[in-house]
């Protein structure tokens, strides 16, 4: 009771209930927030330190940047979720700050299409040498077809696509990257597809804020290439998946197509199932499914992708 009462005091006011509402709808910085609300940023701190300091909403830093969304914890989600089915809908200033975020929303929108402009031609070049992300989407739903999910982890999530390939088969979903420019992105995309079920962190892949043992699946889509250490990250899945969780990495074959090393800064050249498999097992984990997709044509410049899908026993 003592939480519920906390929770009520926090939200009691009419500018904290203006946050409940655009914040259940969208993570935002200060100043995003203080654009939307016409306040000053001192006035908005201290709503907000209010507001977290009950468990009404989570504070995340990544660097210089401060990211504000409602909590996905109970009792403070359940009591946002009933408090927000009874605001009104023609509220003048509800809907002025709804249409304020969705200018914000739009803004985030045309910054992730400019970025996409500016690197297409890279990212086109490199996709054109293995089977379509289409088909490799479609492997990985089924090869985990039989699989419930209430917690999936994306690591190093990019601009996001893994959330969004299972963003309607999980309850929730975290993508994690060090890459502040395609969080943002991802963010952006998050926005446009309402899977307000998932959200991005900026953090490290070999060294996740999350507690052991907390989540049902880890994706890892075309990381591993890029790494120092790959067996560090496996390890580090291993710690993460609740028993009887699923580890799904995804990634090249072995090949000798040095130009990736050259111009897309990829520092393996692909991993062979023993490799893999010894990861795994090293970690904990026991290697359940390999599937390999070739190239579509027989261009000697093709690449093999390799799903690989290990459980925590």
């Amino acid at each position: 009771m003592e939480k519920l009462l906390a929770g009520l005091k926090a939200v009691a006011e009419h500018t904290r209930l203006r946050l409940l509402t655009i914040l259940i709808r969208n993570e935002l910085t200060v100043s995003e927030i203080t654009y939307i609300l016409d306040q000053s940023q001192p006035r908005v701190s201290r709503h907000l330190k209010l507001m977290c300091d009950a468990g009404i909403l989570d504070r995340v830093q990544e660097g210089a940047w401060v990211f504000y969304r409602v909590t996905d914890k109970a009792p403070g989600r359940d009591l946002c979720n009933a408090l927000i089915a009874l605001m009104p809908n023609d509220d003048l200033v509800l809907q002025r700050d709804l249409g304020r975020l969705a200018t914000i929303r739009t803004e985030h929108t045309q910054q992730a299409e400019s970025y996409f402009y500016k690197n297409a031609k890279q990212w086109d070049k490199l996709r054109n040498l293995y089977v379509s992300e289409k088909k490799v989407e479609q492997a990985m739903l089924s090869a985990l077809a039989d699989v419930k999910v209430t917690e999936l982890l994306d690591m190093g999530t990019g601009t996001g696509r893994m959330l969004e390939v299972f963003g309607e088969v999980v309850e929730k979903g975290m993508g994690i990257d060090n890459n502040r420019d395609m969080l943002a992105i991802a963010r952006a995309k998050l926005e446009e597809n309402q899977l307000t079920h998932c959200q991005v962190r900026q953090g490290d892949i070999h060294n996740v804020s999350l507690p052991s043992d907390s989540v049902d699946l880890i994706t890892v889509h075309h990381v591993l290439h890029f790494l120092n250490d790959p067996q560090m990250v496996i390890a580090e899945c291993a710690r993460l998946l609740k028993s009887g969780g699923r580890l799904l990495v995804v990634d090249f074959a072995p090949h000798e197509i040095e130009l990736l090393r050259e111009e897309h800064a990829h520092r393996r050249l692909g991993f062979s199932d023993h490799e893999m498999t010894h990861w795994c097992e090293n970690a904990g984990l026991n290697m359940v499914s390999i599937e390999h997709l070739q190239p579509e044509s027989k261009s000697d410049a093709k690449l093999t992708v390799t799903l690989w899908v290990a459980v925590q026993e």
